[in-house]
């Protein structure tokens, strides 16, 4: 058995429509681009064909007691007041081929948005997220290498530099320190870039022309959709002509009120058998699309949520890199500190005064008073 997507995601067998099978759809338009303005989208209402109704028959048949379609932006579908409640095609995973069958308001005018069109939306915005965390991770790039070059400089700085002793040699390391630690920064953006901004800048980079090939795809089914149930119901059009118009001659020919002889009754006849041979053959067509439509949308909309998925744990992906690459930062700048520590450990008053004075004494004998 077929099976065929429903408003709101549900899944319906193929059913009878006009004497043919007719892939039952549910609910409403789904996406593509509507043959028809929202405003003035064509709906209608078939009944079923259960009875003994002929489409070629030369009287009309058994008026039919239930509604059980309807079409909506040239789709069939359902009626919602005679199906039975539907199974999804993933349940429990709120998967894009289940729920994007129906069209939405669109919030900024009058219109409405296919489904489709709200999931290529969501993928172009993805793209347009990438595109803004790689622009971000560039401008934390930029601050990384600027504060580099500002660590770097400030420790060819020479304030203090003849600070003298173990205190001199501490100041010594605390000004290596900031140069070390430049150099750890600078490394720290080079790695950002390559690890990280560069692989979210240039993932698909051809992404919007696959999106906007994929649109293409399913817009042109959608139209050649509205091409074969425009030839639907001109050719239902054609049928009621022709069987109104064997009617009226029958009618005619039993009261006696037209000279029409039995000849022109059989060519009404075969002109009616004929335009619904035309009829049931545009609604196979019809139903041709339909399901080819239903069977690329089903496809397409599950593609896109696994590159949704991929896009997502490619992200998530680098910004733990993003983050390792902040701890290993943090531990080698604490790395820079801890010389500075030891030798502040180091530091002795005592030890300097007598190193100093050792080197710049002038005597040791005190003055004494004077003699008379």
């Amino acid at each position: 058995m077929r099976w065929e997507k429903v408003s709101g995601a549900r899944l319906w067998p193929a059913r009878r429509l006009s004497g043919v099978s007719v892939p039952a759809v549910n609910g409403y338009h789904t996406s593509g681009t509507p043959a028809h303005p929202p405003e003035t989208a064509h709906m209608s209402v078939r009944k079923s064909t259960g009875d003994s109704q002929n489409l070629g028959s030369s009287s009309p048949g058994k008026k039919q007691s239930k509604e059980n379609t309807i079409t909506i932006n040239c789709v069939t579908f359902p009626h919602p007041d005679t199906m039975p409640e539907q199974q999804l095609l993933k349940p429990t995973e709120w998967s894009y081929c289940d729920y994007f069958w129906a069209d939405k308001k669109d919030p900024q005018g009058n219109g409405t948005v296919a489904g489709f069109e709200l999931l290529l939306q969501k993928q172009l915005k993805g793209k347009q997220m990438q595109k803004e965390m790689s622009e971000f991770i560039r401008e934390r790039i930029k601050i990384e290498e600027e504060y580099a070059k500002n660590l770097a400089k400030l420790s060819q700085n020479s304030l203090a530099a003849q600070e003298e002793g173990s205190l001199g040699e501490a100041w010594a390391q605390v000004k290596k320190s900031l140069a070390d630690e430049a150099e750890v920064h600078l490394k720290f953006s080079a790695k950002l870039h390559s690890e990280v901004e560069r692989p979210l800048m240039n993932f698909r980079e051809n992404f919007k022309k696959d999106m906007k090939k994929c649109d293409h795809h399913i817009a042109d089914l959608r139209k050649q959709l509205s091409s074969r149930y425009a030839a639907v119901e001109k050719a239902r059009k054609a049928l009621t002509e022709r069987q109104r118009d064997l009617e009226m001659k029958t009618q005619q020919l039993e009261i006696k009120l037209s000279n029409k002889t039995e000849e022109d009754i059989k060519k009404a006849r075969r002109k009616s058998t004929q335009a619904g041979d035309d009829l049931m053959r545009c609604v196979d067509l019809y139903n041709q699309a339909q399901s080819k439509w239903f069977e690329e949308m089903v496809t397409t909309t599950l593609e896109l949520e696994r590159l949704e998925v991929e896009r997502v744990e490619m992200i998530r992906q680098h910004l733990c890199q993003y983050t390792q690459l902040r701890h290993e930062t943090d531990m080698f700048n604490q790395s820079t500190v801890e010389p500075v520590d030891q030798l502040l450990r180091k530091v002795d008053p005592a030890k300097d005064r007598e190193l100093w004075v050792r080197e710049h004494k002038t005597g040791n004998i005190r003055p004494v008073d004077m003699e008379i």
